[in-house]
């Protein structure tokens, strides 16, 4: 068998993944009772020193009474703090905090140890054997084993709900088993080479205590898990989450990496970029990823204040609806069928000015979009083979569509020649995202132009995802971040993730389905060799590429800006443009080192908080008055 030892010698890396859709924010009344709550927030903890601790270890320099970190949580927000059902971004965040998983990402992009201390792969690679550290402990107190990872996965495996967020990284596992406290056997159907990629946190399933979870097996759908402090383990303890205004977190004194070096964290949800930046000016706010392109530029000069870029890691895009339908093939939602035609939808493709979105709403930073995977993790790039490129040629698809038989009516709109209707989309949009209202005119035009009317739907994140799954809808402006391994982004596209015949169930994200893919999809999940695996996933992204289902804006940078009384933040090592690896919440938030001169005190704590929700609400109304102002001043 083929060992793979726990060296823990290299800090590890911090990542991210999922989708981006924007949700609902908090109104004034509600950001004023959210600071008011605060003034009691503070407390005492104390945390480990920079390196890492042993498993159990006393945490013993660094933190003291009060010292809390304010970071910005991603504009996703919570949808829920069920791990089995969520997809947002802000919840995934929470869950790669609080609950464990068997393997961690390093630097190098490749998984250490977490829970796992050691792992061996059977000849036939077919079978996984991790050794579980042994003494750790649920924030409850009881004990943290093997067990609770078998459950998880088993629960994953064999329930339709639990499969919901994360049932594609289970797909091949045959059986799951702990023969003893310390070790966790998996079995695969077909070898699996990102197995140990399955569970790492943000990215991966986390692991639940089974002794709370399995009493809510019957409920798992509608489970909230929102009884503080929420049992876990993790960097930090979730200790409350009000609805679409923070969560708040303390640090976990014995955490086997090391304690954090503040004693709290609260993440905090604002209405727009243009907020909380003016709460990180004002010094009540440490951290930000994801400024928009005008804030940046203008923080980039900005005294008191650090910004950095790193490496793009998701995409945004426009999803066109081919035909919604379930896994038995059964037609679904309200859909445009006109949007079945691929000539249709190449024609949409050839009329999108990419290149025009980066340079005005992400003022060039960063690239036009081509593959499905992000610039990130560059071993799984892909580029359209020369003169394969879908490049602007609004032209061109006037001819394409002149060709298909959609004849222009009076006033310009081309007509269905299958039922004689004009041709009339719905673009979704996320109401409350300012990069979303910026795409929509450009797009809303350049449809116009090749004949297509366009009527922008704005919506907020839960009604948009209700949609999408239902099938009703026919265009949607979307966004996902992905991790180092590609398996769960490609799983999105594969037939098994659509809606069961009830029309409900599943993680789809375009409704797209192909033979030829899923073949693929299987392949790379077992393929050993790196340069083979790699060019498996060209192979799907070329399909991808091809189906115009997921039409790819641009892959923009990460634009994070924070407190110079905050370091350490920043992990891996930026590239020679100045530019640092994919960055994320796990990593970021357990090293993030409060500088000398910053001084705290336990009661100041929500006070602060207090003034920092009128700076929010002030940004807030300077956006609102700014949204109008045009797609040039504005990302």
């Amino acid at each position: 068998m083929t060992a793979v030892e726990d060296t823990a010698a290299t800090a590890p890396a911090s990542t991210r993944r999922l989708r981006g859709l924007r949700g609902p924010r908090a109104v004034l009344a509600l950001a004023i009772a959210c600071a008011m709550c605060l003034l009691g927030l503070a407390g005492s903890a104390s945390a480990a020193s920079p390196s890492r601790a042993s498993p159990g270890s006393s945490a013993s320099t660094g933190s003291a009474a009060g010292k809390t970190l304010r970071v910005a949580m991603d504009s996703s927000g919570v949808d829920t703090l069920n791990p089995f059902v969520s997809y947002f971004n802000g919840s995934l965040d929470i869950f790669g905090a609080i609950y464990p998983t068997l393997t961690v990402i390093e630097k190098n992009g490749k998984p250490g140890p977490y829970l796992a201390t050691s792992w061996s792969l059977s000849k036939d690679h077919r079978t996984w054997t991790f050794k579980i550290r042994p003494g750790l402990k649920w924030s409850d107190g009881k004990p943290l084993t093997a067990a609770d990872a078998a459950w998880t996965f088993h629960l994953i495996m064999t329930n339709e709900v639990a499969a919901t967020a994360n049932g594609t990284l289970v797909s091949h596992f045959k059986s799951v088993s702990a023969p003893n406290p310390t070790t966790l056997v998996i079995t695969t159907d077909e070898p699996q080479a990102d197995l140990t990629y399955v569970s790492v946190p943000i990215y991966g399933i986390p692991i639940v205590p089974e002794h709370i979870w399995k009493s809510h097996v019957k409920d798992l759908k509608s489970y909230q898990n929102d009884s503080y402090p929420v049992v876990g383990y993790g960097p930090w303890i979730l200790t409350g989450y009000k609805t679409d205004q923070y969560a708040t977190l303390d640090a976990n004194k014995s955490f086997l990496f090391g304690a954090p070096k503040f004693g709290h964290l609260i993440e905090r949800l604002y209405k727009t970029s243009d907020s909380a930046v003016a709460a990180l000016r004002s010094g009540q706010l440490d951290y930000i990823s994801g400024v928009n392109a005008t804030e940046f530029t203008s923080l980039r000069r900005t005294s008191g204040v650090h910004t950095v870029q790193a490496a793009g890691n998701g995409w945004n895009g426009l999803e066109l609806n081919p035909g919604a339908r379930t896994r038995g093939g059964k037609p679904i939602g309200t859909g445009n069928p006109a949007l079945k035609d691929p000539v249709l939808r190449r024609a949409i493709a050839l009329s999108i000015d990419k290149k025009t979105l980066v340079g005005k709403v992400l003022d060039g930073y960063g690239t036009v979009g081509q593959g499905y995977l992000p610039p990130a993790w560059s071993q799984w790039v892909w580029k359209p083979p020369p003169g394969q490129e879908q490049r602007y040629d609004p032209r061109h698809a006037n001819r394409m569509l002149d060709k298909a038989g959609y004849k222009r009516g009076r006033d310009g709109i081309r007509i269905d020649p299958k039922n004689g209707k004009p041709l009339v989309l719905r673009l979704g949009i996320h109401s409350d995202e300012s990069e979303d209202a910026a795409f929509a005119p450009y797009i809303q035009g350049w449809l116009r132009d090749i004949g297509i009317k366009v009527v922008i739907h704005p919506m907020s994140m839960s009604a948009l995802n209700s949609d999408l799954g239902k099938g009703d809808w026919d265009m949607l402006i979307d966004a996902w971040t992905s991790g180092p391994d590609p398996t769960y982004m490609l799983g999105i596209q594969s037939c098994t993730t659509l809606p069961n015949e009830q029309g409900t169930g599943g993680n789809t994200d375009s409704f797209f389905c192909d033979p030829r893919y899923e073949k693929l999809f299987a392949q790379q999940q077992s393929e050993f060799d790196p340069g083979q695996r790699a060019r498996v996933v060209g192979k799907m992204q070329k399909i991808l590429y091809d189906a115009d289902v997921d039409i790819m804006f641009y892959n923009k940078r990460q634009k994070i800006a924070m407190s110079s009384k905050v370091t350490a933040m920043n992990t891996g090592t930026p590239d020679a443009q100045g530019f640092y690896p994919a960055q994320g919440s796990f990593w970021s938030y357990l090293d993030a080192t409060p500088t000398a001169q910053r001084h705290y005190s336990a009661g100041g704590i929500g006070l602060g908080f207090g003034i920092a929700a009128a700076v929010i609400v002030l940004g807030a109304a300077a956006a609102i008055v700014r949204h109008r102002a045009g797609v040039d001043d504005r990302e």
